[in-house]
C-alpha cells in the first residue's frame, strides 16, 4: 500500500505539472459535448500523440476536476488495493468534486472494475491509455454501455496548419504556396506534437524504440526479439505493400505463421501499425486472404525505416489510410484483376472509393482508372476519387465521374476546380451523430461545472 501522505504530494503535484501543461491549439475530437454525457470517455492513441493535451482541453471546461497520472515512476508499486486511499485523499483535497481525469490507465490491473464503481457513483470520468487491446477488451467486459470510445491520432494536415497558423478556404496563392510548403514538410516529417517544435528524426526513433521494448516486448514476453523488431521496421520500411503472414514468416524467417500473426497484433495494439484487409462479404475470405499494413505516422515510419526511391507515393497512400480512420471510415482495398486502394464502409454498405497515385502519367493512368472503376461499378457508386500529389482535373466515362485532386485539398476540405467541396469532413461523419459530435471543435467561454 502506498502511504496517504505520499499520495497527497503526488496528487498535488501532478494536477500543479497539469494545470501548467500548455493547452496547445484545439484538437479535431476535442468536443465540449462530450462533456454532457455521462458516458465514461476513454481516449487511446499512441504515445506522445497528444492525449494528455486533450485531456487538459476538456479540463478547461470545468471549474474544478481532480487528476492522477499513472505513467509516473512513484506509482509503479500502485494496485488496485490503493484506489480507496487515493479517493479519500482527493475527498481531503478537492472535496466534493465529481470529475475525474486519468492518464495511462492501463498501467493498473483491474482498474475497470473501480472506474464501473465510481462511475455507478456519479462520478464523470475521462481516461487514457496507449494500448487498444487492453483497454478494449477490459472495455468490453465490465463498461458495456458505459463507455465512449475517442482515437486520438497525431497531428491531422488541418491541424497542422492550425499549428502554423495558415489558413485554408479561398486562399490567395502566396496562401497557397505556404499550404503546399507546409503539406511537403507533413509528408516527409508527420504530425506528431513535439516533432513539430523540434523536427528532430531521433525524437521519433525513441518513442518507436519507447513502445517496442516497454509497451510491448517488455509485457508481452516476446522471447525472438531480434526476429520482431526486425518484422516491426520491415513493415514500417514496406508500409501500403500487400502480404500474408505466411509470405513474412518465409521472408524474415519465423518458425511459424503464428508467431508473425501475434507480433502484427501486439504492433497494432500500440497504435504503431494498421492492418487493412481486402474486402470479401464473407470474413473468413476476409482474414486469410493478403492484407496491407500501414504505419501511424510518416515522420515515424522515415526516421525508423530503410528508405527507397519510390516513397513518395507510399506515404501518400499512408497519409490517406491515417486520415480515413482519423474520420472514423471502416476502410478495405479493392482487389479482383484491379486493384483500388482504399473503399469505405458505413453501415454494411460501400460509400467511397479511392485511389492514390503520386502522379498520373501516360504509362500509369490507364491502370490506375480501371482499378477505380472497377471498384465503383462492383459498388455501383456513381462518383469516385484519385488523390495525387498536385494534379487536378475531372474525368467522366459514361455515368462515373472520377475526381483527380490533390490530397492536400482532400486534406483541409478545400473547394475543387468545379466548386465542389473535396470530401470535406461533414460529408464523411454527416452517418453517423456521434461522429459529427467528436468533429466539433471547443470554442467559447470557459463552462462551470463540477
Amino acid at each position: 500500500m502506498i502511504p496517504s501522505s505520499q499520495l497527497e504530494e503526488l496528487v498535488l503535484s501532478q494536477k500543479e505539472a497539469f494545470l501548467a501543461r500548455d493547452p496547445g491549439i484545439p484538437r479535431e475530437i476535442a468536443a465540449a459535448p462530450l462533456t454532457k454525457t455521462n458516458a465514461i470517455i476513454v481516449i487511446t492513441g499512441i504515445r506522445r500523440c497528444g492525449k494528455s493535451t486533450l485531456l487538459r482541453q476538456l479540463s478547461a471546461l470545468y471549474d474544478e476536476f481532480l487528476y492522477i497520472n499513472f505513467d509516473d515512476d512513484r506509482l509503479l508499486d500502485f494496485t488496485l488495493a490503493d484506489f480507496p486511499a487515493l479517493m479519500l485523499v482527493f475527498e481531503k483535497l478537492f472535496p466534493g468534486i465529481k470529475t475525474l481525469f486519468i492518464d495511462e490507465i492501463q498501467n493498473v490491473d483491474g482498474w475497470e472494475r473501480f472506474i464501473r464503481r465510481i462511475h455507478d457513483e456519479g462520478y464523470k470520468v475521462f481516461l487514457t491509455g496507449s494500448n487498444a487491446s487492453l483497454l478494449s477488451k477490459e472495455l468490453g467486459t465490465r463498461l458495456t454501455g458505459r463507455h465512449l470510445p475517442v482515437t486520438l491520432y497525431p497531428f491531422s494536415f488541418g491541424e497542422v496548419l492550425r499549428y502554423r497558423s495558415i489558413g485554408t478556404g479561398r486562399v490567395a496563392e502566396k496562401q497557397k504556396a505556404r499550404i503546399l510548403a507546409e503539406f511537403d514538410r507533413y509528408l516527409a516529417g508527420g504530425g506528431f506534437p513535439e516533432f513539430l517544435k523540434t523536427g528532430d528524426p531521433e525524437y521519433l526513433k525513441r518513442i518507436y524504440d519507447d513502445i517496442l521494448f516497454r509497451d510491448i516486448i517488455s509485457r508481452s514476453g516476446i522471447r525472438e526479439v531480434k526476429g520482431f523488431r526486425q518484422l516491426a521496421r520491415y513493415l514500417f520500411t514496406n508500409t501500403a505493400n500487400p502480404a500474408t503472414y505466411n509470405s513474412l514468416k518465409n521472408t524474415l524467417g519465423f518458425r511459424s505463421v503464428a508467431s508473425v500473426r501475434d507480433y502484427i497484433g501486439f504492433l497494432e495494439d500500440a497504435f504503431l501499425l494498421f492492418e487493412i484487409f481486402r474486402y470479401d462479404p464473407s470474413l473468413k475470405k476476409q482474414y486469410v486472404t493478403e492484407k496491407k499494413l500501414y504505419c501511424i505516422d510518416n515522420g515515424m515510419r522515415n526516421a525508423v525505416a530503410f528508405r527507397f526511391s519510390e516513397d513518395r507515393g507510399r506515404l501518400l497512400e499512408n497519409m490517406v489510410l491515417i486520415e480515413l480512420l482519423r474520420r472514423r471510415a471502416s476502410v478495405y482495398f479493392h482487389k479482383t484483376t484491379k486493384e483500388c486502394d482504399f473503399i469505405t464502409e458505413e453501415s454494411g454498405r460501400i460509400t467511397g472509393t479511392i485511389q492514390v497515385c503520386y502522379e498520373l502519367t501516360t504509362e500509369n493512368r490507364e491502370r490506375e482508372l480501371a482499378g477505380l472503376y472497377s471498384a465503383m461499378e462492383e459498388h455501383r457508386l456513381a462518383e469516385g476519387y484519385l488523390l495525387t500529389y498536385q494534379q487536378e482535373e475531372m474525368i467522366t466515362r459514361g455515368a462515373l465521374v472520377v475526381r483527380v485532386l490533390p490530397v492536400w485539398k482532400w486534406l483541409t476540405g478545400e473547394r475543387s476546380m468545379n466548386g465542389d467541396y473535396t470530401m470535406e469532413r461533414k460529408q464523411w461523419l454527416k452517418y453517423d451523430p456521434e461522429k459529427y459530435l467528436a468533429a466539433v471543435l471547443v470554442h467559447g467561454k470557459k463552462k462551470t461545472r463540477k
